[in-house]
């Protein structure tokens, strides 16, 4: 049974919600309102900054041309193999330097320069290797995700709450019981968030691989667009993966609450 002052606080967040969403939207209709009449009265140069306008009709004649969900697809994708190898890769690796405390400290510093070094470097490098294809996309996005995702994990598994550890042992558990009913359910939540960064991470390695080796994909309308000066393409480009950064932040979001339930 919920008390009347809970139902109050409910009520009050609910109206506070539904407050913060709305002036969110009013934000970005103002924005595209004054954009576009900035554009209209030739107050910016279109040449240079477009218009919505001018991006809507260039949506529309991506589409009319069956090229807009081709290149939406193709670069969904590739993030999609690269988040889930890289959340894979990474507690793989975590779960291994748990285990070993002396290969933890041994690996440190290299985790942390690899992490640091642009990722962008290792391109031409990659295409030497794999070649120039979606295989080349998908190492330089693990590249990024898979060490951030590494870093997270196993400062998640470090910090796990020793008094419990101390407990499991005494109790006669070895390291495989406190890792597997310790340190990941302790941590699951933590885990489940930090893949809501490494989505974000994965979409900054494929749009970087597919700057330098697509020939399809969102990161190549862009690249093509800068090329033959069509800002109208480029800013398109831009709001698709906007687009696709929300849905798919909301998607794992949405899951995310799910399995926290259980």
């Amino acid at each position: 049974m919920i008390s009347n002052e809970r139902k109050k606080y409910l009520k009050k967040r609910k109206k506070e919600k539904i407050l913060i969403l709305f002036f969110q939207i009013l934000i970005l209709f103002l924005f595209i309102i004054i954009w576009e009449l900035l554009s209209r009265f030739k107050i910016i140069d279109t040449f240079l900054l477009s218009s919505p306008s001018n991006i809507l009709k260039t949506i529309i004649k991506l589409y009319k041309s069956n090229n807009l969900f081709s290149h939406i697809f193709k670069t969904l994708d590739e993030i999609i193999i690269s988040f889930v190898l890289g959340n894979i890769i990474g507690f793989i690796i975590s779960s291994i330097l748990w285990f070993n405390k002396k290969l933890s400290l041994i690996l440190d510093p290299y985790l942390t320069i690899i992490n640091s070094l642009p990722k962008v470097a290792f391109g031409p490098l990659i295409i030497i290797l794999v070649g120039a294809n979606t295989n080349s996309i998908i190492i330089m996005s693990l590249l990024i995700s898979s060490i951030v995702s590494i870093l997270n994990m196993n400062t998640f598994f470090k910090n796990t709450d020793k008094n419990i550890i101390k407990i499991i042992k005494t109790m006669g558990g070895n390291k495989y019981d406190i890792f597997f009913r310790v340190v990941v359910p302790s941590n699951l939540n933590y885990i489940l968030d930090s893949f809501k960064v490494n989505i974000s991470m994965c979409f900054v390695g494929v749009i970087m691989g597919e700057f330098l080796v697509s020939k399809e994909g969102i990161g190549y309308l862009i690249n093509y667009g800068s090329q033959i000066f069509n800002m109208n393409l480029v800013l398109t480009g831009i709001i698709l993966l906007v687009l696709l950064t929300i849905i798919l932040y909301l998607i794992i979001n949405l899951i995310i609450k799910k399995i926290k339930r259980y």
